[in-house]
């Protein structure tokens, strides 16, 4: 809204500094009926020369001009109790002297910007309590909220007001009385929807005590009218003014402290004629006197209704600004509620976003694990391969000392061979060699046994 209506710091969801948020359908319609709402709905008429002249004897048409100021007065003061605010003090005293609070609630408060209409001006750095009261003398419900001696909310609830929950979290009603629209944020949205509810309670009760308040003065109307039959209207009076709206004429009358006077100077001469009437001359005086009082009264109450006339013509001109901004309100909620409808299709796409998003978030969390995993493979591939060209290099090694190896071998089999082939080409001499030598031998051994038996023969001889 305000804008909407982010959630901030506090846990209550609540329009930002500078953020914009219209009010609602019903805080237009109430601005629109104004000069409606706030005046009573009966009136009297303004007894002129003409009627008091008419009347059979001037101290009763005195009396009877008294006794209908009077009731006009003490109506129009009414009118008046029901237009204002109690003072701080007043409102201080709900708390101190036996008002207990119906129904209460903290929240932050919020009024709307009297120059643009459009953003929400804080009245209440923090949350404060918000309270609903019984004003048992005017018989009226009140919304109050105290910051610290501050009152930063004094509204009557009246039939015509509707509360609007312009999101999960804010709310907001308008006053025509004090013409301002409140907007509250609260933590919850229970307690949002608590408040509303004791509103649409309350609100009901006001209008009961408001029907039952217009019964009533209906009833105590009939017989004042009926105890005056004879009593001539002003042709200039406040129902050709302003229909039937009492208090936009009698609050601007001027009831002074003179005007009972006169009445009781023009109701003693009538009564003080009586004993004086065989003399002509105090007759006469008496008369002119009543006279002179009648103009007087008459002049003040012409002036009145001039007044009231030109207080009815800046009403009208209020009526049309009024009326002005309402469509222009009315605009602007018509777009409200056309961005609106989009709402639930944004709030499904959001929702399926925000899906995707989980979706794609446990997904993207598997990829990271997974690549965790590979960096931890290819560091002990890079390791794997580390050792692989060392032991490459060791086989390589090897391979090359296999091979000089197996050159030695080679030369040390040749060289073999060939010792091989000489020993037995030396044990082939050494055979033929013992062949001889055993030859030898053997022919020494006869050469001996030759010689031996030599010798034998030549000593036997």
């Amino acid at each position: 809204m305000p804008g909407h209506v982010r959630s901030d710091e506090a846990g209550h969801e609540e329009p930002k500094h500078g953020q914009q948020q219209q009010p609602c359908r019903s805080e237009r319609k109430q601005q629109k009926h104004r000069g409606s709402t706030t005046t009573t709905t009966t009136t009297t008429t303004t007894t002129t020369t003409s009627s008091s002249t008419t009347r059979g004897g001037g101290g009763g048409a005195g009396l009877a001009g008294e006794r209908h100021r009077e009731e006009r007065g003490r109506k129009a003061g009414e009118g008046r109790s029901n237009l204002g605010f109690i003072s701080r003090t007043q409102t201080a005293k709900y708390s101190k002297m036996g008002e207990q609070p119906i129904f209460s609630t903290r929240a932050h408060v919020f009024q709307i910007d009297p120059n643009t209409k459009k953003n929400w001006v804080p009245t209440s750095k923090h949350a404060v309590t918000v309270s609903y009261f019984f004003d048992s003398t005017r018989n009226v419900y009140r919304i109050i909220s105290l910051d610290g001696s501050k009152a930063i909310i004094n509204s009557t609830i009246t039939p015509n007001m509707t509360f609007t929950k312009t999101s999960q979290k804010f709310g907001q009603w308008a006053d025509s009385r004090a013409n301002t629209v409140y907007g509250l944020g609260f933590s919850s949205e229970s307690n949002l929807a608590k408040f509303a509810e004791k509103f649409a309670e309350f609100k009901e009760a006001a209008r009961l005590a408001k029907e039952k308040s217009q019964e009533k003065m209906e009833l105590t109307s009939t017989p004042s009218q009926e105890s005056a039959p004879g009593e001539l209207q002003s042709p200039l009076t406040s129902e050709s003014i302003n229909g039937t709206d009492e208090e936009r004429v009698t609050p601007d009358m001027p009831e002074t402290p003179d005007t009972p006077q006169h009445t009781e100077a023009r109701a003693e001469p009538s009564q003080n004629a009586l004993p004086f009437s065989h003399s002509s001359s105090n007759i006469n005086k008496h008369w002119e006197a009543e006279l002179a009082a009648l103009k007087g009264n008459n002049a003040k109450l012409t002036a009145a209704l001039l007044e009231s006339t030109a207080n009815v013509k800046q009403w009208k001109q209020q009526l049309a600004a009024y009326q002005e901004e309402a469509e222009r309100l009315h605009k602007r909620v018509t777009e409200l509620e056309c961005v609106s409808g989009q709402t639930t299709v944004i709030k499904s796409q959001k929702t399926e976003l925000n899906q995707t998003i989980e979706e794609l978030e446990s997904s993207l969390k598997a990829k990271e694990e997974e690549l965790e995993r590979l960096k931890a493979e290819v560091e002990s591939a890079n390791e794997f391969q580390a050792q692989k060209e060392s032991l490459a290099m060791k086989l390589q090694d090897t391979e090359s000392r296999n091979q000089a190896l197996e050159a030695q071998l080679s030369d040390l089999g040749q060289r073999l061979e060939s010792s091989q082939q000489e020993r037995e080409a030396f044990c082939k001499s050494l055979r033929s060699l013992l062949e001889l030598l055993d030859s030898k031998i053997f022919e020494l051994t006869e050469l001996r046994d030759t010689l031996a038996k030599l010798l034998e023969s030549s000593s036997s001889s």
